[in-house]
């Protein structure tokens, strides 16, 4: 079946249609490099990530262009500078590297393009003076303001009326505004923070004029999907579309939201135990933190367990049974290891699912099945269909992004020689005793490998077996 993408845009799933097949392109708003990301944070790459080995999948690897930007100017990052008396290349180069290497334990492939906004001021600075020779924007008092009067589809992404949002607005407005949501382009620059040349004075740009830029100059309007979390639709997305369609004129009329993304997607609000994260209430979990004691396969598997549009909720329970689901996946690989997969296909049922706006939970089903599949002709000796379900099961968790590792080593982890050679001793006594009905002396042994901290996976080939995390 074809890709269908619920579009925020249209509100409804869309069959996705490229504007050109031999060029797909994809647009991610990526990290502010001033800290650690948190937990919330990974749930963009990880989903668009899927997103994009799907459509690399189906239009080749050559064909899809894929941009994720880094915000490395901004008032955190510049806090962040002043409080540690260092330049903000510095602070955002620190952040960066580690969101790289989080980002490489979750599985996520780097984007084709990761534009900076600090490489892309020239680029700023022209698609603002073009913005404001088009009658959208204007200079006052150092600040060049984006008159959202002026965009006659302004509020359509966020489904708000501009009417209603100036009625409504209870913020002290700056006296150089001429209302209340006129947005910042450019801001003048301030005493020791850095700052960049521009025909309005030196100053830095606004946030949201940043992507629109960057994703004119690298990959060309329109954009054939523009992705982010849910809180970015308002005011981030819905202003970069006002930038993007008046720096060329088509501030008015019926779809001028057309000439820049085809295509909208944003993943639902991920809560810590039911609650919003926030640093008021301590409960902000930092990913460069649980990366550290957590496999990147079963934070991965929690990202992706809940639809992505859908809110999640991170909790312990949601890990154990990342890491339970992860477990009888290589499980059934490890004890197929000696056969030989026959396709390297994903079967149509898992095709079905994913292909319906990223569907992983029914995505995720068909790997249980496939591994179920596994169990039954290993006990059967139906080598073939072992062989075809194999490979299947291989080829579907490579488009999610999972089952990457050696599954001995998945399962065995980092372990001494001694410890390995003991556990499998002690495996086959245990065996041996099952047989005999001897059960003390099963619950013995039980005993002595739960001291060793060994979780026991029985499956119809036998036992398999991991030490716990």
């Amino acid at each position: 079946m074809p890709l269908t993408i619920h579009d925020t845009l249209h509100r409804e799933k869309r069959v996705f249609e490229p504007r050109d097949p031999n060029r797909v392109t994809l647009y991610v708003c990526g990290p502010t490099v001033y800290d650690f990301a948190h937990i919330g944070n990974a749930r963009p790459p990880v989903v668009f990530d899927v997103l994009v080995r799907l459509l690399r999948r189906t239009y080749g690897a050559d064909k899809v262009i894929y941009a994720r930007n880094v915000t490395d100017v901004d008032d955190k990052i510049n806090a962040k500078a002043f409080k540690e008396g260092a330049p903000i290349g510095k602070i955002t180069a620190r952040y960066e590297a580690a969101y790289l290497e989080d980002m490489g334990r979750l599985n996520v492939s780097p984007p084709d393009l990761a534009p900076h906004v600090t490489d892309h001021m020239d680029a700023i600075v022209a698609q603002i003076a073009a913005i404001i020779e088009h009658g959208c924007a204007y200079a006052a008092e150092g600040h060049v303001l984006f008159d959202v009067s002026s965009y006659e589809a302004y509020g359509r992404l966020s489904g708000r009326n501009l009417d209603d949002m100036i009625a409504g607005a209870r913020v002290e407005v700056a006296p150089y505004k001429k209302n209340p949501h006129d947005f910042v382009l450019w801001k003048p620059a301030r005493e020791n923070e850095p700052s960049w040349p521009s025909p309005w004075g030196d100053g830095r740009p606004g946030w949201h004029i940043e992507c629109s830029a960057m994703i004119e100059e690298t990959l060309g309007l329109p954009i054939d999907i523009h992705g982010g979390g849910i809180d970015l639709v308002f005011p981030h997305h819905e202003n970069e579309i006002a930038q993007g369609v008046c720096a060329h004129g088509h501030a008015h009329g019926d779809q001028p939201h057309a000439e820049y993304s085809r295509y909208w997607m944003h993943n639902g609000f991920l809560t810590m135990d039911a609650e919003k994260m926030s640093k008021s209430i301590g409960n902000v979990l930092l990913l460069h933190d649980l990366v550290q004691s957590i496999p990147g396969e079963v934070v991965r598997w929690g990202l992706l367990s809940a639809h992505y549009r859908q809110p999640l909720d991170w909790n312990q329970s949601l890990l154990d049974q990342s890491r339970k689901a992860l477990d009888r996946l290589y499980g059934a690989l490890h004890r197929s290891a000696a056969v030989e997969p026959s396709t390297d296909q994903p079967p149509a049922e898992f095709l079905k699912a994913i292909e319906d706006d990223l569907n992983t939970p029914g995505a995720m089903a068909v790997l249980f099945a496939l591994s179920s599949e596994i169990e039954r002709g290993m006990t059967a000796g139906d080598l073939d269909a072992v062989a075809r379900a194999r490979g299947e099961l291989i080829a579907s968790a490579a488009i999610l992004g999972v089952l990457q590792a050696a599954p001995a080593e998945w399962l065995e982890g980092e372990v001494s020689d001694d410890l390995r050679t003991e556990v499998e001793a002690l495996l086959e006594q245990r065996a041996t005793a099952r047989a005999a009905k001897d059960w003390p002396e099963a619950d013995r042994i039980r005993d002595r490998l739960n001291a060793l901290k060994v979780v026991v996976m029985d499956g119809p080939q036998g036992a398999t077996w991991r030490v716990k995390g």
